[in-house]
Protein backbone atom coordinates (compact mmCIF):
# COMPACT_ATOMS: atom_id res chain seq x y z
CA UNK A 1 0.00 0.00 0.00
CA UNK A 2 1.52 3.49 -1.46
CA UNK A 3 0.84 6.19 0.93
CA UNK A 4 0.88 10.06 -0.45
CA UNK A 5 3.60 11.93 0.74
CA UNK A 6 1.47 14.74 2.53
CA UNK A 7 0.22 12.04 4.62
CA UNK A 8 3.69 10.81 5.70
CA UNK A 9 5.69 11.32 9.33
CA UNK A 10 8.54 13.11 8.58
CA UNK A 11 11.10 11.19 10.65
CA UNK A 12 11.04 7.63 11.55
CA UNK A 13 12.74 5.76 14.14
CA UNK A 14 13.45 2.26 14.47
CA UNK A 15 15.00 1.19 17.64
CA UNK A 16 16.43 -2.64 16.69
CA UNK A 17 18.82 -3.11 13.64
CA UNK A 18 18.15 -7.24 13.10
CA UNK A 19 15.31 -8.75 11.27
CA UNK A 20 12.25 -7.17 12.47
CA UNK A 21 13.48 -4.08 12.04
CA UNK A 22 15.18 -4.15 8.90
CA UNK A 23 12.28 -5.34 6.99
CA UNK A 24 9.97 -2.71 8.01
CA UNK A 25 12.91 0.04 7.12
CA UNK A 26 13.49 -1.90 3.57
CA UNK A 27 9.26 -1.94 3.47
CA UNK A 28 8.77 1.43 4.37
CA UNK A 29 11.22 2.57 1.25
CA UNK A 30 9.34 0.45 -0.58
CA UNK A 31 6.03 1.25 -0.32
CA UNK A 32 6.71 5.05 -1.11
CA UNK A 33 8.11 6.74 2.36
CA UNK A 34 10.44 10.09 1.69
CA UNK A 35 11.20 10.90 5.00
CA UNK A 36 14.08 10.66 7.36
CA UNK A 37 14.58 6.87 8.21
CA UNK A 38 17.03 5.85 10.81
CA UNK A 39 17.58 2.75 12.40
CA UNK A 40 19.35 2.13 15.46
CA UNK A 41 20.66 -1.56 16.25
CA UNK A 42 23.28 -2.67 19.08
CA UNK A 43 24.84 -5.05 16.95
CA UNK A 44 27.64 -4.14 14.50
CA UNK A 45 26.54 -6.52 11.57
CA UNK A 46 23.86 -5.20 9.01
CA UNK A 47 20.43 -6.59 10.06
CA UNK A 48 20.58 -10.79 8.95
CA UNK A 49 18.20 -13.59 9.75
CA UNK A 50 18.93 -16.01 12.33
CA UNK A 51 17.92 -19.29 11.63
CA UNK A 52 21.12 -20.17 10.08
CA UNK A 53 22.84 -19.54 13.25
CA UNK A 54 22.05 -22.76 15.07
CA UNK A 55 22.37 -24.46 11.29
CA UNK A 56 24.37 -23.74 8.53
CA UNK A 57 26.29 -21.40 9.84
CA UNK A 58 26.91 -24.01 13.25
CA UNK A 59 27.61 -26.74 11.18
CA UNK A 60 29.93 -24.94 9.09
CA UNK A 61 28.03 -25.03 5.47
CA UNK A 62 28.34 -21.07 5.36
CA UNK A 63 29.86 -18.17 7.52
CA UNK A 64 27.32 -15.73 6.38
CA UNK A 65 23.80 -15.74 7.55
CA UNK A 66 20.77 -14.37 5.47
CA UNK A 67 21.36 -10.80 5.17
CA UNK A 68 18.18 -9.07 4.95
CA UNK A 69 20.11 -6.75 2.61
CA UNK A 70 23.79 -5.21 1.52
CA UNK A 71 25.36 -2.19 3.03
CA UNK A 72 24.33 -0.71 -0.84
CA UNK A 73 20.57 -1.35 -0.19
CA UNK A 74 20.53 0.59 2.88
CA UNK A 75 22.32 3.37 1.05
CA UNK A 76 20.28 3.35 -2.13
CA UNK A 77 17.14 3.31 0.08
CA UNK A 78 18.80 6.10 1.87
CA UNK A 79 18.06 4.47 5.07
CA UNK A 80 20.47 5.83 7.90
CA UNK A 81 22.27 2.91 10.10
CA UNK A 82 23.63 3.70 13.63
CA UNK A 83 24.89 0.11 14.45
CA UNK A 84 26.97 -0.81 17.24
CA UNK A 85 24.55 2.04 19.07
CA UNK A 86 22.65 1.29 22.17
CA UNK A 87 19.67 3.70 22.25
CA UNK A 88 19.10 4.07 26.35
CA UNK A 89 15.87 6.26 26.28
CA UNK A 90 12.50 7.06 24.56
CA UNK A 91 11.15 10.43 25.74
CA UNK A 92 7.76 10.21 24.76
CA UNK A 93 6.54 13.63 25.74
CA UNK A 94 9.38 15.43 23.67
CA UNK A 95 9.04 12.40 20.95
CA UNK A 96 12.74 11.78 21.36
CA UNK A 97 15.13 8.46 21.09
CA UNK A 98 18.36 9.01 23.15
CA UNK A 99 21.47 6.51 21.73
CA UNK A 100 24.95 7.67 22.58
CA UNK A 101 24.45 11.16 24.09
CA UNK A 102 22.76 12.01 20.49
CA UNK A 103 18.87 12.58 19.84
CA UNK A 104 17.32 11.34 17.40
CA UNK A 105 13.76 12.60 16.90
CA UNK A 106 10.62 10.80 15.73
CA UNK A 107 7.22 11.37 14.04
CA UNK A 108 6.62 7.42 14.63
CA UNK A 109 8.82 5.25 16.23
CA UNK A 110 9.04 1.41 15.36
CA UNK A 111 10.46 -0.70 18.61
CA UNK A 112 12.38 -4.04 17.56
CA UNK A 113 14.85 -4.73 20.04
CA UNK A 114 14.17 -8.53 20.03
CA UNK A 115 15.61 -10.91 22.87
CA UNK A 116 18.92 -11.58 24.60
CA UNK A 117 19.58 -14.70 25.84
CA UNK A 118 18.59 -16.11 29.42
CA UNK A 119 21.89 -16.73 31.83
CA UNK A 120 21.92 -18.94 34.72
CA UNK A 121 21.90 -17.88 38.39
CA UNK A 122 24.24 -20.79 39.74
CA UNK A 123 27.67 -20.82 41.24
CA UNK A 124 30.47 -20.73 38.68
CA UNK A 125 28.19 -18.72 36.03
CA UNK A 126 30.99 -16.22 35.26
CA UNK A 127 33.57 -18.94 33.93
CA UNK A 128 35.17 -18.59 30.72
CA UNK A 129 33.45 -21.85 27.99
CA UNK A 130 30.14 -20.57 29.01
CA UNK A 131 28.66 -19.63 25.45
CA UNK A 132 24.94 -18.52 24.26
CA UNK A 133 24.18 -18.71 20.75
CA UNK A 134 21.86 -15.54 19.65
CA UNK A 135 24.19 -13.53 17.18
CA UNK A 136 26.42 -14.04 14.67
CA UNK A 137 30.14 -13.81 16.28
CA UNK A 138 28.60 -16.08 19.01
CA UNK A 139 27.64 -18.95 16.43
CA UNK A 140 31.20 -18.65 15.11
CA UNK A 141 32.75 -19.21 17.95
CA UNK A 142 30.68 -21.67 19.31
CA UNK A 143 31.25 -23.50 15.98
CA UNK A 144 35.11 -23.05 16.51
CA UNK A 145 34.81 -25.16 20.03
CA UNK A 146 32.54 -27.95 18.10
CA UNK A 147 35.00 -30.07 17.19
CA UNK A 148 36.45 -33.66 17.01
CA UNK A 149 35.92 -35.13 20.25
CA UNK A 150 35.80 -31.85 22.10
CA UNK A 151 33.17 -32.73 25.70
CA UNK A 152 30.01 -30.48 24.71
CA UNK A 153 27.34 -29.95 27.34
CA UNK A 154 24.14 -28.38 26.24
CA UNK A 155 21.88 -27.11 28.93
CA UNK A 156 18.37 -26.92 27.63
CA UNK A 157 16.69 -29.05 25.06
CA UNK A 158 14.24 -26.11 22.85
CA UNK A 159 15.09 -25.91 19.97
CA UNK A 160 18.17 -23.84 20.05
CA UNK A 161 19.37 -26.65 22.41
CA UNK A 162 18.50 -29.51 19.97
CA UNK A 163 19.87 -28.04 16.70
CA UNK A 164 23.28 -27.30 18.63
CA UNK A 165 23.41 -30.47 19.88
CA UNK A 166 22.65 -31.91 16.20
CA UNK A 167 25.10 -29.37 14.63
CA UNK A 168 28.10 -30.32 17.36
CA UNK A 169 27.24 -34.22 16.85
CA UNK A 170 27.91 -33.71 13.08
CA UNK A 171 31.41 -32.06 13.45
CA UNK A 172 32.42 -35.13 15.98
CA UNK A 173 31.61 -33.74 19.28
CA UNK A 174 31.04 -35.60 22.06
CA UNK A 175 27.57 -33.76 23.62
CA UNK A 176 25.62 -34.23 26.96
CA UNK A 177 22.17 -32.55 26.70
CA UNK A 178 20.38 -31.70 30.35
CA UNK A 179 17.14 -30.65 30.15
CA UNK A 180 14.46 -30.78 33.39
CA UNK A 181 11.50 -31.75 32.18
CA UNK A 182 10.60 -35.05 30.68
CA UNK A 183 11.24 -34.79 27.19
CA UNK A 184 13.01 -31.91 24.60
CA UNK A 185 10.68 -29.46 23.33
CA UNK A 186 8.25 -30.49 25.60
CA UNK A 187 6.53 -27.30 26.14
CA UNK A 188 5.69 -26.76 22.04
CA UNK A 189 4.75 -30.76 20.76
CA UNK A 190 4.58 -32.13 24.28
CA UNK A 191 5.39 -35.46 26.04
CA UNK A 192 5.00 -37.87 22.70
CA UNK A 193 6.32 -36.08 20.09
CA UNK A 194 9.16 -35.12 22.24
CA UNK A 195 9.82 -38.89 23.22
CA UNK A 196 10.53 -38.77 19.19
CA UNK A 197 12.97 -36.01 19.27
CA UNK A 198 14.56 -37.60 22.11
CA UNK A 199 15.26 -41.11 20.01
CA UNK A 200 16.31 -38.86 17.14
CA UNK A 201 19.51 -37.08 19.63
CA UNK A 202 20.33 -40.89 21.48
CA UNK A 203 20.26 -42.41 18.02
CA UNK A 204 23.36 -39.84 17.36
CA UNK A 205 25.03 -40.30 19.97
CA UNK A 206 23.66 -37.24 22.26
CA UNK A 207 23.67 -38.59 26.17
CA UNK A 208 20.57 -36.97 26.83
CA UNK A 209 19.93 -36.49 30.53
CA UNK A 210 16.11 -35.69 31.06
CA UNK A 211 14.19 -34.64 34.40
CA UNK A 212 17.30 -33.30 36.06
CA UNK A 213 18.72 -29.70 36.30
CA UNK A 214 22.27 -27.87 36.45
CA UNK A 215 22.96 -26.96 39.97
CA UNK A 216 26.51 -25.58 38.97
CA UNK A 217 29.60 -24.97 36.78
CA UNK A 218 33.34 -25.81 37.97
CA UNK A 219 36.90 -25.14 37.09
CA UNK A 220 39.65 -23.09 37.25
CA UNK A 221 38.74 -19.79 35.64
CA UNK A 222 37.43 -21.94 32.68
CA UNK A 223 34.79 -24.51 33.00
CA UNK A 224 35.65 -27.90 33.32
CA UNK A 225 32.51 -29.86 34.92
CA UNK A 226 28.66 -29.56 35.26
CA UNK A 227 27.07 -30.00 38.20
CA UNK A 228 23.81 -31.91 37.45
CA UNK A 229 21.35 -32.48 40.25
CA UNK A 230 20.92 -35.78 42.05
CA UNK A 231 23.87 -37.15 39.24
CA UNK A 232 27.24 -37.09 38.79
CA UNK A 233 29.26 -34.04 37.68
CA UNK A 234 29.70 -33.93 33.64
CA UNK A 235 32.75 -33.32 32.12
CA UNK A 236 32.88 -30.02 30.05
CA UNK A 237 35.30 -28.17 27.46
CA UNK A 238 32.64 -26.03 26.39
CA UNK A 239 28.64 -25.16 27.84
CA UNK A 240 26.00 -23.72 25.62
CA UNK A 241 23.28 -22.28 27.80
CA UNK A 242 19.92 -22.30 25.84
CA UNK A 243 17.42 -21.88 28.31
CA UNK A 244 15.46 -19.26 26.45
CA UNK A 245 15.35 -15.98 25.63
CA UNK A 246 14.93 -12.82 27.36
CA UNK A 247 12.69 -9.81 25.55
CA UNK A 248 14.15 -6.62 25.58
CA UNK A 249 11.66 -4.67 27.30
CA UNK A 250 13.56 -2.69 29.17
CA UNK A 251 13.51 0.54 27.23
CA UNK A 252 10.07 0.64 26.86
CA UNK A 253 9.18 -0.23 30.27
CA UNK A 254 11.38 2.84 31.90
CA UNK A 255 9.05 4.45 28.98
CA UNK A 256 5.49 3.46 30.64
CA UNK A 257 4.51 1.85 27.70
CA UNK A 258 2.22 -0.94 28.79
CA UNK A 259 3.28 -4.47 28.89
CA UNK A 260 2.06 -7.81 28.49
CA UNK A 261 2.90 -11.60 28.46
CA UNK A 262 6.57 -10.88 28.98
CA UNK A 263 6.64 -8.15 25.88
CA UNK A 264 4.87 -4.85 24.85
CA UNK A 265 1.67 -4.77 24.41
CA UNK A 266 -0.04 -3.84 21.57
CA UNK A 267 -3.23 -4.07 19.38
CA UNK A 268 -4.15 -5.74 16.32
CA UNK A 269 -2.24 -3.20 14.19
CA UNK A 270 0.78 -3.59 16.34
CA UNK A 271 0.51 -0.22 18.21
CA UNK A 272 1.57 -0.07 21.32
CA UNK A 273 -0.32 2.05 24.32
CA UNK A 274 1.24 4.88 22.77
CA UNK A 275 -0.65 6.14 19.59
CA UNK A 276 3.18 7.25 17.59
CA UNK A 277 4.74 3.59 19.04
CA UNK A 278 4.13 0.47 16.96
CA UNK A 279 6.25 -2.39 17.93
CA UNK A 280 7.12 -6.04 16.39
CA UNK A 281 9.25 -9.86 16.33
CA UNK A 282 9.79 -10.96 19.98
CA UNK A 283 8.84 -8.44 22.29
CA UNK A 284 5.45 -7.86 20.52
CA UNK A 285 2.49 -9.11 22.52
CA UNK A 286 0.13 -8.97 20.30
CA UNK A 287 -3.68 -8.82 20.47
CA UNK A 288 -4.17 -11.24 17.92
CA UNK A 289 -7.17 -11.14 15.67
CA UNK A 290 -7.40 -15.15 15.33
CA UNK A 291 -6.72 -15.81 18.74
CA UNK A 292 -8.68 -15.27 22.27
CA UNK A 293 -5.26 -14.13 23.94
CA UNK A 294 -2.32 -11.93 23.78
CA UNK A 295 0.07 -13.91 21.38
CA UNK A 296 4.05 -13.31 21.61
CA UNK A 297 6.28 -14.92 19.26
CA UNK A 298 9.89 -15.74 19.07
CA UNK A 299 10.43 -17.01 16.02
CA UNK A 300 11.85 -15.82 12.54
CA UNK A 301 8.69 -15.34 10.23
CA UNK A 302 7.18 -13.63 12.82
CA UNK A 303 9.70 -11.31 12.93
CA UNK A 304 10.28 -11.38 9.21
CA UNK A 305 6.44 -10.93 8.27
CA UNK A 306 5.93 -8.12 11.42
CA UNK A 307 8.18 -5.97 10.22
CA UNK A 308 6.82 -6.02 6.74
CA UNK A 309 3.41 -5.65 7.77
CA UNK A 310 4.23 -2.80 10.06
CA UNK A 311 5.30 -0.54 7.33
CA UNK A 312 1.90 0.15 5.93
CA UNK A 313 0.54 0.93 9.58
CA UNK A 314 3.21 3.82 10.34
CA UNK A 315 2.37 4.83 7.23
CA UNK A 316 -1.57 5.32 8.25
CA UNK A 317 -3.32 2.15 7.26
CA UNK A 318 -4.77 0.71 10.35
CA UNK A 319 -4.67 -3.24 9.35
CA UNK A 320 -4.84 -5.44 12.00
CA UNK A 321 -1.83 -8.60 11.57
CA UNK A 322 -3.47 -11.58 11.03
CA UNK A 323 -0.68 -14.63 10.40
CA UNK A 324 -0.60 -17.14 12.20
CA UNK A 325 3.11 -18.34 13.47
CA UNK A 326 5.40 -20.58 11.33
CA UNK A 327 8.77 -21.95 12.17
CA UNK A 328 11.22 -24.75 10.98
CA UNK A 329 13.85 -26.76 12.17
CA UNK A 330 16.64 -28.94 10.88
CA UNK A 331 18.28 -31.74 13.12
CA UNK A 332 20.12 -34.31 11.31
CA UNK A 333 18.52 -35.78 8.99
CA UNK A 334 15.07 -34.20 9.95
CA UNK A 335 13.63 -31.33 8.88
CA UNK A 336 10.24 -30.20 10.69
CA UNK A 337 8.13 -27.34 9.67
CA UNK A 338 5.23 -25.91 12.25
CA UNK A 339 2.39 -24.03 11.67
CA UNK A 340 -0.03 -22.50 14.10
CA UNK A 341 -0.05 -22.33 17.85
CA UNK A 342 -0.71 -25.24 19.84
CA UNK A 343 -0.92 -25.57 23.91
CA UNK A 344 -0.24 -29.58 23.99
CA UNK A 345 -1.49 -29.73 27.56
CA UNK A 346 -4.98 -28.69 26.30
CA UNK A 347 -5.03 -29.85 22.63
CA UNK A 348 -5.74 -33.07 21.60
CA UNK A 349 -3.04 -35.23 19.57
CA UNK A 350 -3.30 -36.52 16.03
CA UNK A 351 -0.56 -38.43 14.32
CA UNK A 352 -1.10 -39.16 10.36
CA UNK A 353 2.20 -41.75 9.90
CA UNK A 354 4.67 -43.83 12.05
CA UNK A 355 6.16 -41.67 14.53
CA UNK A 356 9.39 -44.41 14.72
CA UNK A 357 9.86 -43.48 11.15
CA UNK A 358 10.32 -39.61 11.57
CA UNK A 359 8.03 -39.55 8.51
CA UNK A 360 4.80 -38.08 10.00
CA UNK A 361 2.42 -35.01 10.24
CA UNK A 362 1.46 -33.64 13.71
CA UNK A 363 -1.95 -31.99 14.05
CA UNK A 364 -3.25 -30.42 17.12
CA UNK A 365 -7.31 -29.95 17.78
CA UNK A 366 -8.88 -28.40 19.71
CA UNK A 367 -12.66 -27.99 19.94
CA UNK A 368 -12.46 -29.67 16.62
CA UNK A 369 -10.19 -27.59 14.41
CA UNK A 370 -6.85 -27.40 14.04
CA UNK A 371 -4.47 -25.51 16.04
CA UNK A 372 -1.37 -26.34 14.69
CA UNK A 373 -0.03 -28.60 12.46
CA UNK A 374 3.52 -29.97 11.85
CA UNK A 375 4.92 -32.16 9.28
CA UNK A 376 7.93 -33.84 9.62
CA UNK A 377 10.04 -34.64 6.36
CA UNK A 378 7.20 -34.50 4.78
CA UNK A 379 6.88 -32.04 2.00
CA UNK A 380 3.81 -31.58 0.10
CA UNK A 381 0.67 -30.68 2.09
CA UNK A 382 2.24 -27.25 3.32
CA UNK A 383 -0.33 -25.32 1.43
CA UNK A 384 -3.17 -27.66 2.84
CA UNK A 385 -2.07 -27.45 6.48
CA UNK A 386 -1.23 -23.86 5.88
CA UNK A 387 -5.09 -23.95 4.85
CA UNK A 388 -6.05 -26.02 7.83
CA UNK A 389 -4.62 -23.63 10.36
CA UNK A 390 -5.97 -20.63 9.09
CA UNK A 391 -9.61 -21.75 8.16
CA UNK A 392 -10.40 -23.31 11.94
CA UNK A 393 -12.57 -25.35 10.24
CA UNK A 394 -13.82 -28.45 12.12
CA UNK A 395 -12.32 -31.50 11.00
CA UNK A 396 -12.71 -35.24 11.63
CA UNK A 397 -9.79 -37.66 12.83
CA UNK A 398 -10.45 -39.51 9.52
CA UNK A 399 -9.66 -36.38 7.47
CA UNK A 400 -6.00 -35.66 9.03
CA UNK A 401 -5.50 -39.19 8.67
CA UNK A 402 -6.16 -39.71 4.69
CA UNK A 403 -4.90 -37.89 1.60
CA UNK A 404 -4.88 -34.32 2.59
Amino acid sequence: MTQSATSQPSRIVIIGAALAGGSAAIALRDQGYQGELTMIGEESQLPYERPPLSKAVLIGDTDEPDWVGDEAAYKDKDISLKLGTTATRIDRARKVVVASRTEYPYDKLLIATGCGSRRMDVPGADLDGLLTLRTLEESLALRERFTEGARIVIVGGGWIGCEAAAAARQRGSNVTMIEPRSQPLLQVVGEQIGTTFAALHRDHGVDLRLGTGVTGFAGEGTVSSVHVKGHASVPADTVLIAVGAAPNIALADAAGLELANGGIAVDATLRSSDSDIYVVGDVAAHDHPKYPHRVRVEHWANAKDQGTHVAGNLLGAEEPYVLRPFFFSDQYDLGCEYRGFADPTKDRLVVRGELKSREFTAFWLRDGAVTAAMNVNQWDDGDTLQELVDSGRRVHDQELLGSL
